[in-house]
């Protein structure tokens, strides 16, 4: 029986930062295949970003290719944020990669053993996050993300981006609706 040495298991999630949500799903939907998409409007979560705290406002987008998702991130305001560079430009590119958990702070702190740092935390009422950076590892976040309903969206993600016959691509939840 082989052991793996796969701390945290397998890479649940990579995370890009876009200019523009609509065409980076549309792009990827119609060159890469990929879908269907959940797209989350007006995501709001109190965070605390390198010591300052705030609130974040984005919209996602989400798709799997097999069992990792693809997350796509739009910033919507000005806020403290792991977005943006010191100079407040905007990290548009791969930003991170993620794992679920069931415990973010028994996680972080095994993280912060091995030299990490926490960098980013944020909360809603369905998920928590945090981001952390690791030695050495300039210019791309680890994070990590509790909540049973982002845990359950994960699930019908998958089984859904294994059936899908390129019908219906997007399915948009806009939570200033709510």
């Amino acid at each position: 029986m082989t052991m793996s040495r796969q701390k945290y298991g397998p890479i649940d999630q990579i995370g890009f930062v876009v200019e523009n949500l609509d065409a980076s799903v549309r792009h990827w939907s119609e060159t890469m295949g990929l879908g269907p998409w959940i797209v989350f409007r007006n995501v709001s979560m109190e965070s605390q970003c390198y010591g300052r705290t705030g609130t974040v406002m984005i919209d996602v987008a989400m798709a799997w290719q097999d069992d990792t998702q693809i997350e796509f991130i739009e910033l919507k305001n000005d806020g403290p944020c792991p977005y943006r560079d010191e100079a407040g430009k905007l990290l548009v590119g791969m930003h991170h990669i993620a794992w679920l958990t069931g415990n973010l702070d028994t996680t972080v702190e095994d993280a912060l053993k091995d030299g990490m740092k926490v960098v980013f935390r944020a909360e809603n009422a369905a998920t928590k996050v945090a981001y952390l950076e690791a030695p050495g590892e300039k210019g791309v976040l680890f994070e990590f993300i509790e909540g049973e309903g982002t845990r359950q969206l994960f699930i019908e993600g998958r089984a859904a981006a294994k059936t899908w016959d390129g019908s219906n691509p997007i399915r948009e939840i806009d939570f200033a609706a709510l």
